[in-house]
């Protein structure tokens, strides 16, 4: 009984071992991929466009979010 438990924990720490080192390489292959070939893709927040909203817009949308919290706290109380 005590073989049969220190062989299912060698089976299952050579188990994990052999996923995470597979997990390493991968990522090492995928890193280097990248690197070569990274360029071929933009980056997703260089692509996208600046918003089209204006200082004072973003500034009346955060005053209309507090006031909305404002009066949500003050219905609760």
């Amino acid at each position: 009984m005590l073989f049969e438990g220190i062989n299912l924990m060698v089976v299952g720490m050579t188990t994990v071992f052999s996923f995470l080192a597979l997990l390493v390489i991968v990522l090492q292959v995928s890193a280097r991929f990248f690197e070569r070939f990274g360029d071929r893709w933009p980056d997703a927040a260089l692509a996208t466009e600046p918003p089209n909203s204006t200082p004072s817009t973003q500034s009346k949308e955060i005053a209309v979010v507090l006031a909305a919290i404002t009066a949500y706290r003050g219905r609760k109380r």
